[in-house]
């Protein structure tokens, strides 16, 4: 009796386990409360690499005209004869403002893939460079009174007070506000060829 009975229970056991693996599987399948679901945003660095790609981005060129008058007066027999040695220069130059976008930082640059948006923070813009243009810029007039002392670096020092007083003319023309808004505009249109559909450019203020 007792071999004819032995594979039964065994038999039921093996039938009762398989049919409870196969209800648990069904019940995970259907009801997961368990599972949650992370979505994790993260700047592209590809959009950071390719906006610094453009480098010192010149957006604004001002080109500017003046005349500088530089006279070295001179006093003579304890200031009983005045005499100068005086120069009028005509100076001509180009300014050029813009945005160094090596200084772009990582945290400058956030991107949104799912939505296909992009918000840009771009550096402070800067006067780039201050530029005489020898070839345009002439001396109209040059004098030495007789018994001047006659200075032959007056044109040199001429042309270094053009090139401050250049740089100073654009500053106070507005040059920075107009290199940042050409800047934004560029940049938002490059992000946009690479396929972003929201874009927003901003500047970070001088500190």
């Amino acid at each position: 009796m007792l071999k004819l009975l032995g594979p039964f229970p065994i038999a039921m056991a093996a039938s009762a386990a398989l049919a409870a693996a196969v209800t648990l599987a069904a019940v995970l399948l259907i009801w997961r409360p368990f599972d949650t679901t992370t979505t994790t945003l993260r700047s592209t660095p590809s959009v950071v690499v390719s906006v610094r790609d453009l480098a010192r981005l010149q957006s604004v060129e001002y080109h500017i005209e003046r005349v500088i008058d530089l006279r070295d007066r001179q006093s003579l027999l304890f200031g009983l004869i005045r005499t100068q040695d005086a120069i009028l220069f005509v100076a001509v130059g180009q300014v050029t403002g813009g945005v160094d976008l090596g200084e772009l930082r990582e945290d400058d640059v956030v991107v949104d893939e799912a939505r296909h948006s992009a918000r840009i923070t771009l550096p402070p813009a800067r006067v780039l460079s201050t530029r005489l243009d020898n070839e345009r810029s002439w001396v109209y007039a040059r004098t030495t009174d007789v018994l001047a002392q006659r200075h032959e670096d007056l044109e040199t020092r001429a042309r270094q007070e053009a090139e401050r007083t250049l740089e100073e003319s654009a500053l106070s023309s507005g040059i920075l506000a107009r290199a940042r808004l050409n800047a934004e505009r560029t940049v938002e249109s490059f992000v946009r060829s690479l396929g972003y559909v929201t874009v927003t450019v901003t500047s970070r203020e001088e500190p």
